[in-house]
């Protein structure tokens, strides 16, 4: 893996220059030069601070005994920046007299993973653990996830950190960073801890097969190759796959490459997808999967190459939970089918209670709503990322593909055949648009029509002029329970215009029975807020006028 470098010169910053870090419940920032426009804003004296900052929220949350050392578990995945921000963390760690454990190239839910695990021999559990990732933005990018045996830190939690991070920087001089280092009397650990994690993995697939004995393989004969798109799931083919027994050749891009040279480790982008399938079908397999960076999400191909994820993914893994749970309520972002609730309602006799984008939104309104008394195991948003109550409500891609894996496991075991046949099965039913768009429209912060306000009040504003226009037309009929945005149907599919977490862009998703319709869907949008000068309709215009 390449190396990477970034300044070390600790300029001043104001607190602002912090949060513009904040990326919801994640931290992410530009760590390595040489992309035109993109200064580097992750340094390494930025790094330390900002987790001498964590340990100082990690001390006042835990409150206990001052004489018992603390610990923080620190991984990283493929990105060509990880050993200069793991070097910069844990020195930030080591300055506030916090013990370190070193995992290396990890996974996001292996961290939290760590501060949950009994293992006094590797240290564990971890009072926190901090991961080293930007998911599948591109090579120059990263950032950082925290984790307490509670789960994901939330937005506040960072927007604290970043706050703290601001002090302690500016109390940094160049000549007291370099005292520093080496002068700390904790103690950095190295350790396998992905071979833990793993073999917990492991043993879920032999339970669900009946066959928990330490050389069971109830994927035996199942050819099944991954796709780990150069980042850190490249451990799921030898340490998870293998000792199950299932045949991987034909699995690709296992080796962690920083500068991802092959495609997108996204589940979500086209071309990743169409790696994952033609590796499929070229070898004949079975089933494939593929995970993104850091392996908190994931999608799958079956034998014919079809594709299962997004609303696809949903179904098959709610059936799942639902043969489990009966009756369960699943929980998923915005942007999910009409379809998906029919056939999670109608078909599985589950409830579908459709939330707002973000995982972290999704999985907190699943834990809401067990605290009220609604029973929930399942949150899970389209771009892949799926958390379920048995597994501490933890969003973890590996550990969705070993619910499919059992499945197909345990269907050997009861003497069932046909591959991945038994999970194609399962989406029967699913109703499926032929037309389904996403569209930005950006709006310009710098126009006149903005006054000097917010990107959000404006946006607000492009939405309630919408909802107006919406109410005044009986082809139209407003979605009755809606959490995000304005969601209409008419013309037989949906739209979903909303204003976006984190940037002045407003997403707009269509689904339609054709391209007519789909149209006639965008010409209402673009009639409603045409006299909105400030947001950018070409993409909105492109759709319209081409069909």
């Amino acid at each position: 893996m390449a190396a990477a470098s970034s300044s070390t010169e600790v300029r001043p910053l104001e607190k602002s220059d912090f949060l513009k870090l904040q990326n919801g419940s994640d931290i992410r920032g530009v760590a390595v030069a040489g992309v035109d426009g993109e200064p580097v804003t992750l340094t390494e004296p930025i790094s330390e601070a900002i987790a001498s900052a964590f340990a100082a929220w990690l001390s006042d949350k835990k409150k206990g005994d001052a004489s018992m050392a603390m610990s923080v578990s620190i991984g990283h995945d493929s990105r060509i920046s990880a050993s200069m921000l793991q070097d910069a963390v844990s020195q930030g760690l080591m300055s506030a007299g916090i013990d370190v454990l070193h995992f290396g190239l990890a996974s996001t839910p292996a961290m939290f993973n760590s501060t949950l695990t009994r293992n006094e021999e590797v240290g564990c559990p971890a009072d926190g653990a901090i991961m080293i990732t930007a998911s599948h933005l591109p090579y120059n990018r990263n950032g950082f996830k925290f984790f307490t045996n509670a789960g994901g830190l939330g937005k506040a939690d960072i927007k604290d950190i970043l706050e703290r991070a601001s002090d302690i920087y500016n109390k940094i001089t160049d000549e007291g960073l370099r005292d520093l280092q080496g002068t700390s009397s904790v103690s950095v650990k190295k350790v396998d801890y992905m071979a833990i994690y793993a073999s917990d993995l492991v043993h879920a697939v032999r339970k669900a097969a009946g066959n928990i004995g330490d050389l069971a393989t109830p994927l035996e004969g199942f050819h099944i190759v991954v796709d780990a798109g150069n980042g850190a799931g490249g451990f799921f083919v030898d340490k998870v796959l293998g000792p199950l027994g299932a045949v991987t050749s034909g699995s690709q891009f296992l080796e962690p490459d920083g500068m991802f040279p092959n495609h997108i480790p996204n589940p979500e982008d086209k071309a990743a997808m169409t790696a994952i399938t033609q590796a499929v079908l070229n070898n004949k397999a079975d089933f494939g999967i593929i995970f993104d960076t850091d392996v908190d999400r994931s999608a799958a191909v079956d034998s014919t190459g079809r594709e299962l994820n997004r609303n696809r993914l949903i179904a098959l893994i709610s059936a799942i939970i639902l043969e489990e749970h009966p009756g369960t309520t699943i929980v998923t972002d915005s942007v999910t089918s009409d379809g998906l609730t029919l056939f999670i309602e109608k078909k599985l006799g589950g409830k579908h209670h459709r939330f707002k984008r973000g995982y972290k939104n999704v999985i907190d309104e699943a834990i809401r709503l067990n605290s009220i008394g609604e029973e929930s195991h399942l949150a899970i948003e389209t771009s892949g990322h799926g958390a379920l109550k048995e597994n501490n409500w933890l969003d973890d891609g590996a550990y969705l593909m070993v619910k499919l894996l059992n499945k197909l496991a345990s269907a050997r075991a009861s003497g069932i055949k046909g591959g991945s046949k038994v999970l194609t099965d399962l989406v029967e039913g699913l109703q499926e648009a032929a037309v389904t768009v996403e569209l930005r429209l950006k709006i310009d912060q710098n126009h006149a029509d903005l006054k000097g306000g917010s990107f959000r009040d404006y946006g607000e504003a492009v939405l309630k002029h919408l909802e107006n226009v919406v109410d005044s037309d009986l082809k139209l009929v407003k979605a009755p329970i809606n959490y995000e945005g304005v969601r209409v149907s008419g013309f037989g599919g949906w739209f979903l215009l909303r204003l976006s977490l984190h940037d002045p862009v407003l997403p707009l998703n269509i689904e339609a029975p054709s391209n007519d319709e789909a149209v006639k869907l965008a010409l209402v949008v673009h009639e409603a807020v045409r006299g909105f000068s400030a947001l950018d309709m070409s993409s909105l215009d492109k759709l319209i006028h081409r069909n």
